[in-house]
């Protein structure tokens, strides 16, 4: 069991595995230092300002950047609602919530768009007899589900600048 182990933290040292975060010993792997570049440009409406917000705390863990080199644009989230329990007398008990964007990564300098994707996040809660607790459950949902959109987004951004690092490097 020793040697697999051993024999396994070898192979993956020798195959190029980099983790995305952290440093090792005095280097930064550059994923968590290029995210500081990134300008977060405004997202509209309620639920975008609290993504953008998630999105500050990601990326800015030493202040905002005073020179940053690329934008972050989000479009407005298409925040759709779906019933997925319906009762035999046509009540609802349980909804999904699915939140969907498209990001561009772009080049402040130059203009051009780096990268594009399309992401979604889902979460689901309960609709209960409370017309207060389903409020409560449906803002948990959607802040969950915003939380998931913010980690999507610094993983696609991470991934990259870790891919453009390697095509740039020798």
């Amino acid at each position: 069991m020793k040697y697999l182990l051993l024999f396994s933290c070898l192979f993956l040292g020798a195959c190029g595995f980099t983790p995305l975060y952290g440093q090792q010993g005095h280097e930064s792997f550059g994923n968590e230092a290029l995210l500081e570049y990134v300008y977060i440009d405004s997202i509209p409406n309620r639920e975008g300002q609290y993504l953008r917000n998630a999105l500050i705390d990601r990326f800015y863990p030493h202040g905002r950047p005073v020179n940053p080199q690329y934008t972050l644009k989000i479009t407005e989230l298409d925040v759709r609602r779906t019933d997925l329990d319906i009762t035999q007398t046509s009540s609802t008990t349980r909804e999904q919530m699915r939140l969907k964007a498209d990001l561009a990564l772009v080049d402040k300098v130059t203009g051009e768009t780096l990268l594009t994707r399309r992401l979604s996040s889902t979460s689901s809660y309960n609709i209960l007899e409370s017309e207060f607790a389903t409020r409560v459950s449906r803002q948990e949902a959607k802040e969950n589900a915003l939380l998931g959109l913010a980690s999507q987004i610094e993983t696609q951004l991470a991934l990259f600048f870790q891919r453009n690092e390697k095509q740039t490097s020798p």
